[in-house]
């Protein structure tokens, strides 16, 4: 496994009925630990997936290396690292940044003919022809790019309440900003897979609209749901939100087995 993917916890169905891989892209500022109860919350709603969080260069376990503020330099990282892993059947999850990421990296990959994902379930972040949701402006100052954060629910109080551990956060989320403010050809093809789509229904960064503007960008079709909460619904209301993400997954539970099938 390359050093971009982790496993959360032992799932508790067999490896070889685990079904699907889903890639879990991480939100700005954050890491893969967002996802480390996730695999016991889509065994206990029957998703049938392996849940691999995606962890960024520059944070948590990759501390020391360097991180990325340019988002085509990240894609083409990401393809090339996780390209034999992306041979096996598999899913794509990414919350606000971590779903730009996703729909940047699917993109890349269909345009140089690589195998993609059965779907996207990306959540809480705008169509990529419309302006990049902003937190607050580059040149911000600490107190108010902590305020835009906290405003929408994205740093944990326990966070708050530690000045070592903000002074921590704060560089990791600037460059994260600035990776989002990129474009993605948003005039390119439509992405060939199916498009599921999460959005908080009290978000305050992103609009119920701006995200089923995301419809210009389905090749196979799309799905919108609107969830209770706001920006990081998917942290607030945990367990309602896997359940809905499990019936997702769900639909695409027999794409390993055809797919061995197939090749034998």
């Amino acid at each position: 496994m390359t050093r971009y993917l982790s496993q959360t916890s032992p799932s508790e169905l067999d490896p070889d009925d685990a079904g699907v891989r889903l890639l879990c892209f991480p939100y700005a500022g954050g890491g893969a630990s967002a996802y480390r109860r996730w695999q016991r919350g889509l065994d206990v709603h029957a998703a049938g997936a392996q849940v691999l969080p995606v962890q960024l260069p520059g944070r948590e376990g990759r501390m020391t290396e360097p991180r990325f503020t340019d988002l085509a330099a990240l894609v083409a990282d990401l393809d090339e690292q996780l390209d034999a892993e992306l041979e096996h059947p598999h899913v794509f999850y990414g919350h606000s940044m971590g779903a730009l990421i996703a729909y940047a990296l699917t993109a890349r990959r269909q345009l140089r003919g690589a195998p993609l994902p059965l779907a996207l379930a990306l959540s809480s972040y705008r169509a990529p022809h419309l302006p990049a949701p902003k937190i607050a402006d580059p040149g911000a100052s600490d107190e108010e790019l902590v305020a835009g954060l906290a405003a929408l629910g994205g740093i944990p109080r326990v966070i708050l309440d530690h000045p070592d551990f903000l002074a921590a956060l704060l560089p990791i989320a600037r460059d994260d900003l600035l990776l989002c403010t990129a474009s993605v050809g948003a005039d390119a093809d439509s992405i060939r897979v199916p498009l599921h789509l999460f959005v908080g229904a009290r978000d305050r960064l992103v609009s119920v609209p701006e995200v089923v503007a995301w419809r210009r960008h389905a090749g196979r079709g799309c799905e919108v749901r609107v969830m209770p909460g706001g920006h990081f619904f998917m942290r607030a209301h945990e367990d309602g939100f896997l359940r809905e993400l499990a019936a997702v997954i769900r639909q695409y539970a027999y794409a390993p087995v055809l797919a061995g099938a197939l090749s034998a």
